[in-house]
């Protein structure tokens, strides 16, 4: 007998007053705010109507604006309706329950359960990439931030994509079709752009086409028309 699965009642409800209500993103400045650019590009590449509000970093006014939005006092934000769900992974997750038809991530059972485990992975690890190799679109520093804590999360990436292309992505995005996952990687994208990174071939193309995505290429010409600086993430760029 062919069953299906179906969503509790209480949260169809939820999730049909929410398409209803629409949707505010809260994000960062695009140039910096690696977190934010997660589920804007997810977003807008699955054509998910929202509304931005942008709020300035390092600025006096900062927390108090991000404490209109969400008590954890971090961007991106997602409003929907009467409810607030902060965390970039939160948000995709809450994305893709809500609009399971766009497929957000990848349908088939095996490259949903590692896409699912390389975002978390992205998610929780690499501090040492973020540390010394903060996201700064605008900038242009290849051969900065080398250290070996960071050389080796460069190669652990490296190996997490390879693995994902050559079994899923048949040489397009990592599992195919663009998914979440391509979202959470195009801030490493933009890193090693910034910091001139040398990949192996087919992760250069990659890269090439990570950022002629329409969804990407638009965050980076829209963090590129920013004229605001954040001092604070300015600082944290090595010499």
């Amino acid at each position: 007998m062919q069953t299906t699965t179906q969503l509790d009642p209480t949260l169809s409800q939820t999730l049909d007053a929410a398409k209803r209500a629409g949707l505010t993103l809260v994000i960062g400045n695009k140039n910096y705010s690696s977190w934010s650019m997660r589920p804007w590009v997810a977003m807008v590449a699955f054509a998910i109507p929202f509304t931005e509000v942008r709020i300035l970093l390092d600025q006096p006014d900062t927390q108090l604006k991000i404490a209109d939005y969400s008590a954890a006092g971090r961007v991106p934000v997602l409003v929907a309706g009467d409810m607030t769900i902060w965390d970039s992974l939160a948000i995709c997750e809450y994305l893709a329950e809500l609009f399971p038809d766009k497929a957000l991530w990848p349908r088939d059972v095996a490259a949903r359960a590692m896409a699912r485990s390389v975002v978390a992975e992205m998610h929780s690890g690499f501090a040492d990439l973020r540390n010394c190799m903060p996201m700064n679109i605008r900038a242009s520093l290849p051969g900065k931030g080398r250290t070996p804590q960071s050389q080796a999360d460069i190669g652990r990436i490296s190996e997490i994509w390879e693995e994902c292309l050559s079994r899923f992505g048949h040489h397009q995005f990592l599992f195919g079709e663009f998914s979440i996952a391509d979202a959470f990687f195009a801030p490493v994208v933009m890193r090693f752009k910034t910091f001139g990174v040398a990949l192996a071939p087919a992760l250069q193309a990659y890269c090439d086409r990570m950022q002629a995505h329409p969804a990407v290429a638009r965050w980076v010409k829209e963090s590129l028309e920013e004229t605001e600086i954040a001092s604070a993430h300015e600082d944290e760029m090595p010499d």
